[in-house]
């Protein structure tokens, strides 16, 4: 068993450089504990932590109302999870969020709807939560002392415009306010994006956060793809709203135009392929997140380019989550994880009328992104 410790989660401490209120030195004035030590304590990158250490902390918790006496010194430590579904479900709190769309001339939001693949997706998170899937009722026959079965303690559904829905001022506005209200709220938590950037602008937010860019910002006039902030890439459709985006565009360079509407995502040898799109009998789906340890913090992505493959994916997570786990790159407090899955149609032809169909038949190749390409990426703001 691997514990994490929380101090930065019950201070609220943040990475951002910006939003830092003097935390490490008052902490060290208080306690008089080594400057650097208090840092890796935050960043929970310490090896060890001398118990006299630990009984200033505790001190410094209760005289600043951090913590009660009596929760301490385990409300500085949490179990680190082993699965894709013990990561969520170790959250106290989850937020689901789901773009909304409805027909732009019509001024009423009585008529705003959630696509099917979305509600689909959507149920396949709360079921392999709520069931870890499928293991929970397993589990509770070989109970550990010490460690309990994790279940989520309170539960949100946010819903956002889609962009082309609202003007892209209101689009903007409403995800920018879901995004920062989770992240101000202090305590274990979540927040589980469905859709990518065509219909949910907070997966923008997400994705602008972990790897410390600008959001809503297109990138399709970098000099070279791997000078891109992220690496992985949708090309839009010619169809589709093209809203800019730094997980999104048209092409993924100045010099390297895109002709396949899809996801591309960047190999290891620097070399970006193709995953799958909306070409006839392939697919791809993307699953990302990023968990922030000493912060008790995870924001996740999932997202499949069309919603055959968002029904596909709800799918892969029911019976394959196994394969998203563990993270591609792991750093002391952070944890990253990024795959890609292509879909291969079973038949020669899909059938039209699979709109209502929840189980749906396809080859699933699961791609987890190299670390490398992980970790060049990764500003400071992600720290």
């Amino acid at each position: 068993m691997r514990y994490a410790f929380r101090l930065a989660e019950l201070l609220g401490h943040t990475p951002d450089r910006r939003k830092r209120p003097g935390t490490i030195k008052a902490i060290v004035e208080y306690t008089g504990l080594d400057r650097h030590q208090v840092a890796a304590l935050l960043k929970n990158e310490a090896k060890y932590i001398p118990l006299e250490a630990l009984s200033r902390l505790c001190d410094y918790l209760i005289e600043h109302g951090y913590a009660r006496a009596e929760e301490l010194p385990g409300a500085l430590f949490a179990v680190t999870p082993e699965n894709f579904w013990e990561l969520l479900a170790r959250r106290s709190r989850l937020e689901v969020c789901v773009g909304v769309r409805k027909p732009p001339a019509d001024d009423s939001a009585d008529t705003a709807w959630i696509v099917a693949s979305d509600s689909v997706l959507a149920g396949e998170v709360l079921n392999g939560v709520s069931t870890l899937g499928g293991t929970a009722k397993a589990l509770s026959g070989k109970r550990v002392p010490g460690k309990e079965i994790p279940h989520i303690e309170h539960l949100r559904q946010t819903l956002v415009w889609s962009p082309g829905t609202m003007s892209v001022d209101q689009v903007h506005a409403r995800a920018q306010t879901v995004y920062d209200d989770f992240s101000e709220i202090s305590g274990d938590k979540a927040l589980v994006c469905l859709g990518s950037v065509k219909s949910n602008p907070t997966v923008e937010l997400v994705l602008g956060g972990a790897f410390s860019c600008t959001p809503f910002a297109s990138q399709d006039d970098v000099a070279k793809a791997t000078d891109r902030s992220l690496p992985f890439f949708l090309r839009y459709r010619d169809r589709d709203p093209h809203p800019p985006a730094c997980s999104a565009g048209l092409r993924l360079s100045k010099s390297e135009k895109l002709d396949e509407p899809g996801l591309y995502y960047e190999q290891a040898d620097g070399k970006w392929a193709f995953a799958g799109g909306s070409s006839q009998g392939k697919d791809a789906a993307l699953v990302f997140y990023i968990f922030r340890e000493s912060l008790g913090r995870l924001d996740m992505v999932l997202s499949g380019f069309s919603g055959r493959a968002t029904r596909l994916l709800a799918r892969t997570l029911a019976h394959r989550a196994e394969d998203f786990w563990p993270p591609v790159f792991h750093e002391n407090y952070l944890q990253v994880g990024a795959f890609i899955v292509q879909y291969e149609a079973s038949e020669a032809v899909d059938d039209p009328n699979d709109i209502l169909s929840t189980d749906l038949m396809a080859n699933a190749k699961v791609i987890p992104l190299p670390g490398e390409a992980i970790e060049r990426r990764l500003g400071k703001g992600s720290h």
